[in-house]
């Protein structure tokens, strides 16, 4: 793949996402010429993952670069991408890049309009904005897109994302929205049934739940990234409706919030667990039953 010519990179702004991918372009032979921080912690941050580099203004950022990064979030990005068109801060053959999984390029119309390259490219990661990210970019995948039918923006941003040492995956313009769901209900939830376990574990008297459930946790996710569906364990996958009942039972009476979260995906599981032919029809009913009515079956 052919590698960018080096480019100057602005980056609005220096928070956890734009710190990283500035840093790790600036690793890859790029040259972070400007970024925009106000908050003590951006400025601190921008210091550890990008010395030297000035602080400006957004707009003074984006005139200064040749490739200018977007790390905004997704309620403030259209705002600022009109607000640099219409004040002269963006030009003709500029590479706008803006780091949402939600949107895809056509948030970046005014960009496309001035003879600018648009793109969109999403780390699928979790960002702490501190230096571990610069190395955890190295086993994640970004989510790329660019307009539609232009090869040259597409094959851009896959060498952007090369050079940063990630893995590129094309996103069609439609598929994002989904795309985005789809990993924001994996990544997203998990942290929080992995916080309502911990919690719910330390409201038992267990001390230190967290290292009670990492290696439970950290099998299961193996399992089911290497098998799917086959990787199901637990009463609802053997049909056991009595455990279940009594988990709705002591959920209940602990944490009516953590009980409807348990009853809701335990139906999914149901669900999942009879299309995998882990669980026989009359148990998923009666499962089903306790879960819509609070009682088994007779």
């Amino acid at each position: 793949m052919e590698r960018p010519a080096r480019l100057s990179v602005g980056v609005v702004s220096a928070g956890r996402v734009g710190s990283v991918l500035g840093a790790a372009l600036a690793r890859a032979g790029h040259t972070v010429v400007a970024a925009s921080g106000i908050s003590d912690v951006s400025v601190r941050r921008a210091e550890t993952l990008l010395p030297g580099v000035p602080l400006l203004p957004p707009d003074e950022v984006a005139r200064r670069a040749d490739l200018v990064l977007l790390a905004l979030p997704d309620d403030a990005l259209a705002a600022m991408t009109n607000g640099l068109a219409k004040t002269g801060a963006l030009r003709a053959g500029q590479i706008v890049v803006h780091t949402s999984g939600a949107y895809d390029v056509d948030i970046l119309a005014p960009v496309t309009e001035l003879g600018a390259l648009p793109l969109a490219l999403h780390p699928v990661m979790t960002f702490s904005g501190r230096e571990e990210d610069l190395e955890r970019i190295a086993t994640c995948s970004v989510g790329i897109t660019a307009a539609e039918g232009d090869e040259a923006a597409w094959n851009v941003g896959e060498a952007l994302t090369v050079e940063m040492g990630a893995e590129p995956v094309r996103i069609p313009a439609a598929m994002r929205p989904l795309y985005h769901a789809a990993i924001a209900h994996g990544a997203n939830h998990l942290i929080t049934l992995v916080s309502d376990s911990v919690e719910l574990l330390g409201a038992g008297g267990v001390r230190n739940a967290e290292r009670l459930l990492a290696p439970l946790l950290s099998a299961a996710l193996d399992n089911v990234l290497r098998h799917g569906d086959r990787a199901l364990t637990g009463p609802v996958a053997r049909g056991d409706a009595g455990t279940v009942a009594k988990h709705l039972e002591v959920l209940a009476e602990q944490d009516p919030e953590v009980a409807d979260t348990y009853a809701t995906l335990a139906r999914r599981t149901v669900s999942r667990a009879t299309g995998a032919g882990l669980l026989a029809d009359d148990a998923a009913a009666e499962l089903t039953d306790l879960l819509d009515n609070g009682r088994e079956t007779p």
